[in-house]
């Protein structure tokens, strides 16, 4: 990650705290209330191939210990009421302004794998994971809803997971490396500004 580009990410993570704090808050008492605990769901993930941290994000499923991978609709009957809101509008990764501060994550980037996909495909993650994983991200604004249309139509977690792998990974790597050949502070700003607008055009 370059300097200038941790720079903007502490600047716009300070700029975003405050505005989003009592919505953090009210989330937070939200899901304690409805759901009980836990509040957050951690999670491994990959910052390198090699480098792995946890993923803070706002509980939107049942609790399952066996849980493992990705989501599809295998899993759609542990979303809660309130998780499914949550996700609608992406409040749910509010708390990785956390990770964005403790420099896990970046704003902008490819979404951060786990630790499975990446030991699955080593040398494609090996050129994704080059740039910074972020909470958003070119994959992320033309493949999502693509991908959760395709995991959605899964029923069990072993077609979830040959779905995923065989048209998910690669085409989101395609997309991924074209972010890496483009990116710069003003690519990043427009991609932030295009992740705003998308979610405002659902209200």
């Amino acid at each position: 990650m370059t300097a200038s580009k941790r720079i903007a990410d502490i600047f716009f993570v300070l700029l975003f705290l405050i505005p989003l704090a009592p919505v953090i808050i009210a989330v937070a008492i939200l899901i304690l209330l409805r759901d009980g605990g836990p509040v957050f769901y951690v999670s491994e993930r990959m910052k390198t191939q090699d480098e792995p941290f946890y993923l803070w994000k706002f509980r939107t499923m049942q609790p399952d210990a066996k849980d493992s991978g990705v989501s599809g609709g295998d899993k759609a009957r542990r979303i809660t009421k309130t998780g499914a809101f949550l996700r609608k509008y992406r409040l749910d990764e509010l708390p990785q302004l956390w990770n964005i501060l403790k420099g896990d994550i970046s704003f902008v980037g490819p979404r951060p794998p786990l630790r499975r996909y990446v030991e699955l495909y080593p040398d494609l993650y090996a050129k994704v994971l080059e740039s910074r994983p972020g909470v958003t991200g070119l994959a992320t604004l033309a493949y999502h809803k693509t991908e959760e249309t395709l995991l959605l139509a899964c029923q069990t977690s072993d077609e979830t997971e040959d779905t995923y792998c065989r048209r998910c990974v690669p085409r989101k790597a395609q997309i991924d490396l074209i972010y890496a050949k483009n990116r710069n502070l003003c690519y990043d700003i427009k991609l932030m500004t295009a992740t705003v607008l998308r979610k405002i055009s659902l209200h």
